[in-house]
């Protein structure tokens, strides 16, 4: 108990940070849901597939905006349970930070929920935004349930191969980003795209759309572990929990990114 005060007084602006950017996310993801999908608003695409698109590419900008802003540098812009955990497997958070990083995210994207509820009322809680929740479709639970395990995998993997490069690892956060913006385009109507067990609870408590949230509370966190355990076993390297980390930076996690830096600056040299 000792331990865990200390580290909540030492690293509490982690913490808030993890907090306000899915709360930003989440006030973005729905500002945008409104403007596109709300009848008599500036709904001037009649296409649902381009409708989507233009809201991935949103959301996605909205991603990599978070991750390379100086709070996302600071925390590492997990914004995520199921990246939080995922990072705890691979050694590269301590347990107390990661307890406080779940909790953080679930109050986040709660916050900028209910903080648009309180603004924009039933335009947002209602359909057809219904608070951007996250919803099997036509094709039901089981289907909803493996696309968000594919997608998750697919985006962890993603985020851990490139972190685990020299070359690439500047760019995980752009990856991640474009990931999120393809997967709402083109994986939104068998699950909502979720991703995010925070996400879609934060959806969830405006609109009272709790059909289905097994999924999405369970498959992200799947997905993710299953790519964890992949690149573990395969001795794949994983420099640090943060999506992007900027050499000045102060991190809190049990970071090798220094010496990584080094590694990769000597290779260079010796070519």
């Amino acid at each position: 108990m000792r331990r865990a005060r200390s580290t909540l007084f030492s690293h509490w602006p982690e913490y808030l940070i993890e907090a306000a950017g899915l709360g930003v996310f989440m006030v973005i993801a729905g500002i945008c849901v409104m403007l596109v999908d709300t009848p008599g608003a500036v709904r001037t695409v009649a296409s649902p597939d381009i409708r989507r698109a233009l809201i991935g590419l949103a959301m996605g900008l909205t991603a990599i905006a978070i991750i390379y802003s100086p709070w996302g540098r600071r925390s590492g812009a997990h914004l995520n349970p199921a990246v939080t955990v995922s990072f705890l497997r691979l050694g590269k958070i301590a347990p107390a930070d990661a307890v406080f990083y779940i909790v953080a995210q679930f109050a986040g994207g709660a916050s900028g929920t209910l903080l648009l509820t309180a603004l924009a009322g039933e335009r947002f809680t209602l359909p057809p935004v219904a608070a951007v929740a996250t919803l099997p479709g036509s094709r039901g639970e089981a289907a909803a349930f493996a696309a968000e395990v594919a997608i998750a995998f697919g985006l962890m993997s993603t985020v851990l191969a490139a972190n685990a490069s020299a070359r690439l690892m500047r760019w995980t956060g752009v990856c991640a980003g474009a990931l999120v913006a393809f997967y709402i385009a083109i994986e939104a109507p068998l699950s909502g795209m979720s991703l995010n067990p925070a996400r879609s609870v934060a959806s969830a408590l405006p609109s009272g759309l709790w059909h289905g949230i097994w999924i999405y509370l369970s498959a992200p966190l799947l997905g993710m572990l299953l790519a964890a355990e992949l690149h573990l076993r395969h001795g794949r390297r994983t420099p640090c929990a943060k999506l992007y980390h900027g050499s000045s930076r102060h991190c809190i996690f049990y970071c090798d990114f220094a010496a990584t830096r080094t590694q990769t600056q000597e290779a260079c040299h010796v070519h």
